[in-house]
């Protein structure tokens, strides 16, 4: 992943936002020795803006839809409240092993539910609304998650949406991935409900929300 800000800056925004902990320390090493992808994690500074976010609307039931080895699941179950809800979805099942683990080793697994296998038949299964869905799962697919995800915000619920901007590829698609990322901000765009705001937090993060 090529940066979109420098290493200096993301450094100097890292310093001055709230720090991570010990297990998501080891959980960084283990996933940069044992994964050929270790980008793929939110990493410190993505994950405090997903715990600010998720504070911040109060959100008390969450869904990610693309959890890799647990970074932000643990970023987000730590801003859940008492009796607050984070439920995972991942195909992957030894990056889902890895992030039972971790998310064990933070105490945080009583608020944690892992489902694993191809994301819209997990989806299928689940009833309810959410507070905040995060997508960060494969790019060809986010049109249908995101369909699939509107119907089931709350009524003040959000939606974020990973690598939007894709290391800049989104200015000059070439590749599935690329082309299906800006077909997903221009369905965004084109939808009079929604009310949405790009930022360059890391890869890039598209924040989505229904118009009251």
């Amino acid at each position: 992943m090529t940066p979109i800000t420098s290493p200096e800056i993301e450094a100097y925004c890292t310093r001055h936002s709230s720090p991570g902990n010990a297990v998501l320390e080891r959980l960084a090493e283990e996933t940069h020795r044992d994964f050929q992808a270790p980008q793929m994690m939110v990493g410190d500074l993505e994950g405090a803006f997903l715990s600010f976010m998720a504070r911040a609307i109060g959100a008390r039931r969450i869904l990610e839809i693309g959890t890799f080895t647990g970074c932000s699941a643990i970023w987000f179950a730590g801003a859940l409240p008492p009796g607050g809800e984070l439920v995972c979805v991942d195909r992957d099942p030894k990056a889902v092993a890895v992030a039972k683990r971790y998310v064990a080793d933070a105490g945080l697994a009583d608020r944690v539910t892992f489902r694993v296998g191809p994301a819209l038949e997990q989806l299928a299964t689940l009833d309810g609304t959410f507070d905040l869905i995060f997508l960060d799962a494969d790019k060809t697919g986010y049109a249908s998650y995101l369909e699939w995800a509107l119907p089931r915000l709350g009524p003040r619920g959000v939606l974020l949406a990973d690598n939007v901007l894709w290391s800049g590829r989104i200015l000059d698609p070439q590749k599935d991935d690329d082309r299906a990322l800006v077909a997903f901000a221009e369905k965004v765009d084109a939808d009079p409900n929604l009310i949405r705001v790009m930022v360059p937090i890391r890869d890039g993060i598209l924040m989505v929300r229904r118009r009251e």
